[in-house]
């Protein structure tokens, strides 16, 4: 059954200053609580720091069904700049739908690849925007839009968004500093191209509750309202909900999703709960669930792969930045495969065998790993990778997250005005370690064997 408002998130994701929060803005008919640059800092400094939140309505397009209803977009606005990547990956798991925003007089640029990158990880389609035609001369802009519109769908070509629609536009005419008359170009052209993009995406209201929080505040008289998007479960009036950062749970009182009171909200869904007696300060951002069903682990056990845009090699005992649900902290890693007989083993989704033996890795397999000198003659043979490899992931200090979660490995400290890409591996967790002494207590369950052999001279015969 479609819902009377059916609401379909999209995240507004590019390189800084190509213009994603003026986009958001002249798509948006209706702004919520966390839209548009709300932090002082950002609007002194005029850039995004946090997910902004803004919606636009139209009507039900044909592909989703017979019958009234309108349908919601939630433009999820993510911060362009590198050090806030952070929060697009805490932001990904909810994005439907995601917009490339390309500066069409700069083209693709660092920031801009890494977002293709968490694209491919997170979301099914996308709709690359070439924003700032009215920086075109009037006489070449046909021309210089139509050439850049040829080398994305290049860039695209061995992406999964091969063939993805293409919309050029002006979202701020004139830039930040003209007049509000000036109307932007081809913005309605925008809609239509994502309301024929739209789909009922699978949601699912089974499993335990859990939302991620990007506003809270107090209001007064009725107490604080949580803002945020389900990522799993769903939530009615009087349940309880843990905010597990805190170890404090609360009753959701009251309920509005775009200022409508709602007794019942599910995955997907942009929702405000309101509970009492509780102080908007102790949270600005993080994740609400059901209680005691988020754990908090030291170490974890993950199916990976690398991303083909990193440069480098994964090495075993490396660390990365690990983001998990919405938490980044340093991690360690030990790769790890099955056996070379079992290289050509069905990839087991989402679970882990303690059963069977693995061969330690000094770091990931890939086609471009094995160049040290003794493979340089055997260079024809064909390499055999595994279909599925794993890690051993150690953190820096605990972090809470829901089982099975999407982790990304990236190396953060890498000068962001190098032209590299950031994210080296992206996996699924498979087993988290929740006891504190875990290379005791677990550890010791995990089968992972080194290959040795040793060499030695015949004196006499």
């Amino acid at each position: 059954v479609v819902p009377r408002v059916l609401n379909v998130n999209v995240g507004v994701l590019g390189h800084i200053d190509s213009g994603k929060t003026a986009l958001a803005r002249a798509l948006s008919t209706t702004g919520s609580t966390a839209a548009f640059d709300r932090a002082p800092q950002s609007r002194a400094r005029g850039i995004t720091l946090d997910l902004g939140f803004s919606c636009l309505r139209t009507a039900l397009p044909p592909q989703l069904g017979p019958g009234p209803g309108e349908l919601q977009f939630t433009l999820v606005d993510c911060p362009g700049h590198a050090s806030l990547i952070r929060t697009i990956i805490g932001g990904a798991q909810i994005i439907d739908l995601m917009m490339l925003v390309i500066d069409v007089t700069k083209g693709m640029q660092t920031q801009s690849a890494e977002c293709l990158v968490i694209g491919q990880i997170a979301c099914q389609k996308m709709v690359v925007v070439l924003n700032k035609i009215d920086l075109l001369p009037e006489g070449k802009r046909q021309s210089a839009i139509e050439k850049m519109t040829k080398k994305m769908q290049k860039t695209l070509e061995n992406t999964k968004f091969c063939g993805c629609p293409i919309v050029a536009v002006a979202a701020k005419p004139g830039g930040p500093e003209a007049p509000e008359s000036e109307n932007p170009l081809g913005v309605s052209e925008l809609i239509e191209v994502l309301k024929s993009q739209a789909y009922l995406p699978s949601r699912d209201p089974s499993g335990h509750f859990l939302m991620a929080v990007d506003h809270c505040f107090s209001i007064k008289g009725q107490g604080t309202v949580m803002t945020g998007t389900i990522l799993s479960g769903s939530v009615s009036l009087g349940d309880n909900v843990e905010i597990p950062a805190l170890k404090v749970t609360k009753k959701v009182k009251s309920m509005q999703m775009f200022h409508t009171p709602v007794t019942y909200a599910m995955q997907g869904d942009r929702v405000g709960i309101c509970v009492t007696q509780f102080d908007p300060k102790l949270l600005e951002r993080g994740l609400i669930c059901t209680p005691e069903s988020l754990h908090t682990i030291h170490a974890a056990i993950i199916s990976l792969k690398k991303i083909q845009y990193f440069r480098g090699a994964l090495q075993t005992k490396a660390k990365f930045h690990i983001t998990v649900g919405h938490e980044t902290v340093m991690g360690r890693v030990m790769f790890f495969s099955p056996a070379p007989a079992n290289f050509n083993e069905e990839i087991q989704e989402n679970v882990f065998d303690f059963e069977k033996d693995y061969l330690y890795q000094e770091e990931y397999l890939s086609k471009d790993s094995n160049s040290s000198e003794d493979n340089k003659e055997n260079e024809q043979a064909e390499v055999q990778l595994p279909r599925q490899q794993w890690a051993l992931l150690e953190f820096e200090k605990p972090v809470t997250c829901p089982k099975l979660c999407l982790v990304i490995g990236s190396k953060l400290d890498t000068d962001i005005h190098a032209n590299t890409c950031r994210l080296a591996f992206h996996g699924v967790l498979l087993q988290g370690m929740e006891d504190k002494n875990y290379t005791e207590t677990f550890l010791p369950k995990l089968k992972v064997y080194k290959l040795k052999h040793k060499e030695g001279q015949v004196e006499r015969v």
